[in-house]
């Protein structure tokens, strides 16, 4: 479970200078949930099976919570574009305008997003920290402890 951290917009001390995506935008409680990453899993401790070993056949079929809440969101954003379109296209001088063509333009590309993120997801089985790793070998999160 990740950890959650609640803050008042009150205390602009700590808290980063762009927040407006953090603030109610009704106006009433400001306060916002932030979930914070898990720590990761400590390798050669004897402790669990390590990452290594999940990614390589234990977790086959396990998909990270970033991959499934970013296809929701297309999704989610999809229905939102067929509306707009369906909304643009209503009567007869609506299929003709250049606004009906840009709303199912803008559907397509959201679909096709959607249609890459998939793509993507079934062609890299690998664990999402392996790149990371080729490219910075020394850092703490890619370090293998041998017992």
């Amino acid at each position: 479970m990740a950890s959650s951290l609640f803050f008042s917009s009150s205390s602009s001390s700590s808290l980063p200078s762009a927040r407006s995506d953090l603030r109610d935008p009704s106006g009433g409680d400001r306060r916002a949930r932030v979930s914070l990453p898990l720590p990761l899993p400590r390798r050669g401790r004897g402790r669990g099976r390590g990452w290594r070993s999940a990614a390589a056949g234990g977790g086959a079929g396990r998909r990270y919570k970033g991959t499934a809440m970013r296809e929701e969101a297309l999704t989610e954003m999809i229905e939102r574009k067929v509306a707009e379109a369906m909304e643009a296209c209503a009567g007869e001088e609506g299929q003709a305008s250049d606004g009906c063509r840009v709303a199912w333009d803008e559907v397509e590309e959201v679909s096709q997003a959607k249609a890459d993120l998939r793509r993507r997801r079934a062609e890299t089985h690998a664990d999402p920290l392996e790149p990371f790793c080729r490219h910075n070998p020394d850092s703490d999160e890619c370090r293998v402890y041998d017992d």
